[in-house]
């Protein structure tokens, strides 16, 4: 398949149409255009962009037009607009440019024949495994706009607990930055000028923690380059050492025991299975795939790993109450709460519930830690601002109960 780029008019309105189609060649284009209901114009084979460059675009799409995007084009379709039409009316309305291109190219390859969850899953930057397989089961079940909306509702529920999460990491984070800055200002301009002073009076002597603070700061100051090279080699080796499975584990492990971050992670993870297999069981999608979808949607290889064990215990002929049930990386109501959907039909709503019972558990837990961190930084502050202050009042005081000659 080759992409063309086109300009046609719309007969009906006269309006003129810019797109994208994909095709064989150049005729089969501008018969998929026609079959459309447009004349074509100018057809041309677009340029061929690398798939670093696209990949990079594609990652610029934000969650809140994903959002609009699904909701628009669920309405589109329950007004009974057939789908193409539909997908060029809601590109018309999208803001994102590079949403708009994964639309035209989602469009081109459903003018080609393709189904919409194939299409869509040719972009996994912007259309994840819990999207493409809501989007396959509300077509198989005829029910493509209400998948749609279960999407809408999935993603605004998922951006909104991260966004929480990362909002109580804001402040100390904030505080840190202010603490570092001040304590690298005292060290290279205030303490130098006290080494100075001293440096005229024969015989004065400094205090140890002037001493090991002039130590640190005259280092920092003559082989600033050298501090650079170690903190920039320290990031790029963590950066790269967290990508890899045992940092991923070290990591992930750390974000659920670590105190006092780790009951919020793991209640966040909590919300998120049940989040997603609500939105997946309610679509109709079969358990054993929700597992394996849900499992990749988590972002945390140890909830994953214990998801994936899950499954291959339900194809086994176990419930999936009993297959969670004791397992360290899930908390012990998520399988009680799904042995009463299992037993009175209602897996789904059971799901919500436990759902709605973790989002705002998450929601208290980042109070709770709030009103924590709070005076445990001021603490740490206060101790930081104590020994700096120290390293330099403590020589002026010694000067007063001295004489030299």
């Amino acid at each position: 398949m080759l992409n063309f780029r086109y300009t046609a008019r719309d007969p009906a309105t006269g309006q003129y149409i810019k797109s994208d189609v994909q095709a064989e060649n150049e005729q089969a284009a501008a018969k998929l255009i026609r079959k459309e209901g447009f004349v074509p114009i100018d057809i041309t084979l677009a340029e061929k962009s690398t798939n670093g460059l696209l990949s990079k675009r594609l990652n610029k799409v934000r969650t809140k037009d994903k959002v609009l995007f699904s909701r628009q084009l669920s309405t589109l379709i329950n007004a009974g607009l057939p789908l193409v039409q539909s997908l060029r009316n809601v590109n018309a309305q999208t803001t994102s440019k590079p949403l708009k291109v994964v639309i035209n190219k989602v469009i081109g390859d459903v003018e080609a024949g393709a189904t919409l969850s194939v299409a869509m899953g040719k972009h996994p930057e912007v259309f994840n495994q819990v999207y493409i397989s809501l989007i396959a089961a509300g077509e198989a079940s005829g029910t493509l706009d209400k998948a749609l909306e279960r999407l809408a509702i999935q993603q605004e529920k998922d951006a909104d607990l991260i966004s929480k999460v990362r909002g109580a990491m804001v402040y100390p984070l904030i505080v840190v930055a202010v603490m570092i800055g001040v304590l690298t200002f005292m060290m290279v301009k205030v303490l130098p000028q006290v080494e100075v002073l001293y440096a005229g009076l024969p015989g004065a002597q400094l205090p140890l923690i002037t001493k090991i603070l002039l130590t640190v700061s005259n280092f920092v100051v003559h082989f600033w380059w050298v501090v650079l090279a170690i903190l920039g080699f320290m990031a790029f080796a963590t950066t790269r050492w967290a990508r890899t499975l045992g940092g991923k584990q070290v990591i992930d492990k750390a974000k659920m025991k670590m105190w006092p971050v780790g009951p919020l992670f793991t209640k966040m993870y909590m919300a998120r299975f049940a989040r997603t297999g609500t939105t997946l069981v309610s679509s109709g999608v079969p358990l054993i795939q929700m597992l394996e979808i849900t499992a990749n949607a988590i972002n945390n290889v140890h909830v994953e790993d214990s998801i994936h064990k899950a499954a291959e215990k339900v194809k086994g002929g176990k419930a999936l109450s009993d297959s969670l049930q004791n397992d360290p990386n899930f908390l012990e109501l998520v399988p009680n709460m799904i042995r009463i959907g299992e037993q009175s039909g209602s897996l789904e709503q059971m799901l919500a519930k436990s759902a709605d019972y973790y989002e705002k558990e998450v929601d208290d837990q980042i109070k709770a830690i709030s009103t924590i961190i709070e005076p445990v930084l001021m603490v740490v502050l206060g101790i930081v601002a104590f020994v700096i202050v120290a390293a330099v009042l403590l020589p002026v005081y010694g000067l007063a109960g001295q004489s030299f000659v």
